[in-house]
């Protein structure tokens, strides 16, 4: 009898230890309620309960969470049924609150979620709609905020993963898209034949330019070289004109300084008129005063050959 309360004690101990004790993992708390009313939270580590009288009415995981909505068909201002799939990622903040101030967040996440996408899609057109994701995310958050502010739960993004428009329509906007493409490129390519032709031009511009410019420079080079060639023969000629007159001017010196007489000097005239008028197509024409003057020449001839 001893050995059996013995171990009925060491039961209810084991028992009573178990229920005594509850170890919570990290990142999860445990809502204890106390005779059905609440009365703490049980944080991460070995926590200690009374047993039969407190109670763990919850756990609740305090990272971040995801809640996928089923995907929605909504009507859009134009009347166009488009299919429409989101996904919510929420955060619980007030364990408490989460508990008692709703009975199942996710779901009413989700029906928030439903209801705002209906009231924003109804607003847009198709072409909106497929172009505004951000925007229609962002209301969703903004109305979920508003809505889970009292259920402890914070919402962290929302994101609309995918738009689906009918098939007819879907067609259509890819013969849209295929034909807006074709008109691109058509566009495209008339841009890159008129950038060819501008920049040929340019180029056809620019070497006539250059050409120009050559040719002017040449013509001036060459006027230049022109003028430099007749202003050295102009001064080579100047030069000849001062030797030459730099002899006679000597010559005559020199005859000056033999002290010929004037006899001498007309005699030595009328020899170089002679040597003049040798030539077959040669005229001289002599003043009268010089005609006169001729009938001496016998004499000053006469005169040189008793001299020599």
């Amino acid at each position: 009898m001893g050995i059996a309360i013995v171990v009925v004690i060491l039961v209810l101990a084991v028992v009573f230890v178990g229920f005594s004790l509850k170890i919570v993992p990290q990142q999860k708390v445990g809502v204890v309620e106390r005779l059905g009313k609440f009365n703490r939270l049980l944080t991460p580590g070995v926590n200690i309960l009374v047993p039969f009288v407190d109670f763990v009415r919850l756990y609740h995981d305090l990272r971040i969470q995801q809640a996928h909505v089923p995907p929605q068909t909504v009507i859009t201002k134009d009347n166009v049924q488009v299919q429409i799939d989101t996904i919510i990622f929420y955060q619980v903040v007030a364990p408490e609150e989460a508990t008692y101030g709703i009975s199942d967040y996710v779901s009413g996440v989700r029906n928030i979620t439903t209801a705002t996408m209906r009231q924003i899609i109804g607003k847009l057109e198709l072409d909106e709609t497929l172009s505004g994701r951000e925007r229609i995310s962002i209301e969703i958050r903004i109305a979920l905020d508003e809505a889970t502010e009292k259920w402890g739960v914070r919402i962290e993004r929302v994101e609309v993963i995918d738009i689906k428009p009918p098939s007819d329509i879907q067609d259509a906007m890819d013969k849209q898209m295929k034909a807006e493409r074709s008109k691109r490129a058509i566009v495209l390519e008339a841009e890159a034949a008129k950038q060819d032709m501008i920049l040929r031009a340019e180029g056809d511009k620019q070497s006539k330019i250059l050409k120009a410019e050559g040719d002017k420079e040449a013509r001036i080079r060459e006027a230049e070289g022109l003028r430099q060639a007749q202003e050295l023969e102009a001064l080579g000629r100047a030069k000849a004109i001062q030797a030459v007159a730099e002899a006679e001017k000597q010559r005559i010196e020199l005859l000056r300084a033999a002290e010929l007489d004037e006899n001498v000097l007309a005699y030595k005239s009328f020899e170089a008129l002679a040597e003049i008028a040798k030539g077959p197509a040669n005229k001289v024409f002599l003043p009268s005063s010089t005609v006169d003057a001729l009938g001496s020449v016998g004499a000053i001839g006469e005169l040189f050959k008793s001299t020599k």
